[in-house]
């Protein structure tokens, strides 16, 4: 299951925002810094127990997180160094939305750590094909669009049915898929970058 083949159509599905954007004056850097922000944000709700406004910046980063590229797109403004930034705050925003779920009590720290490091290494391996020529890679199972519209479903289904099940959360249950799944992707993403290097 991957999203990403959304990414070129990310443009016209959000023409209103972009225009909107365009209207306020916003560029994609301060997009990308208030998804930051958000996720941010995100994870304080999350670490406190507030699963309904953790969601809900959850879906806000999720936003601003396609509009920042397709705004830049637009008025023709990729760089390198957006993509880079984009890159970091994008890294940053999952530590802070995978941390605040699993210190808020979803999940033990063994879960945690197994979810925050599946998912960095399948983001780094994304990458690190375009790091050594091989351009960017987001093959695999489990991108991260993938997961914040699970975040999204899975915080929605934890206010609907509260409670543990076999130890866990709604939410506690997805790190550890994101976990799996997650390094899963990573040698997904190795063995592509591996068999086709020249």
């Amino acid at each position: 299951m991957t999203l990403e083949f959304l990414r070129p159509h990310m443009g016209r599905i959000m023409v209103p925002l972009i225009m909107a954007s365009k209207r306020a004056g916003l560029s994609p850097n301060v997009l990308t810094g208030i998804a930051l922000l958000s996720a941010a944000t995100a994870g304080v709700f999350f670490f406190q127990g507030n699963i309904l406004m953790g969601t809900l910046f959850v879906a806000f980063n999720a936003l601003l997180d396609g509009l920042d590229g397709a705004l830049a797109r637009s008025e023709k403004m990729e760089s390198i160094r957006g993509d880079f930034l984009d890159h970091v705050v994008d890294r940053y925003a999952d530590i802070f939305i995978l941390t605040g779920i699993f210190a808020g009590g979803a999940a033990g720290w063994e879960v945690g750590v197994l979810a925050l490091t599946g998912v960095l290494m399948a983001s780094y391996l994304g990458t690190q094909a375009q790091a050594v020529g091989m351009g960017r890679y987001y093959g695999g199972v489990l991108g991260r669009a993938d997961r914040l519209v699970l975040i999204i479903i899975a915080g929605i289904l934890t206010l609907l049915f509260p409670g543990r099940y076999f130890s866990l959360s709604i939410l506690g249950w997805l790190l550890l898929v994101f976990g799996i799944m997650g390094h899963i992707t990573a040698a997904q993403r190795f063995l592509h970058v591996w068999k086709n290097m020249p």
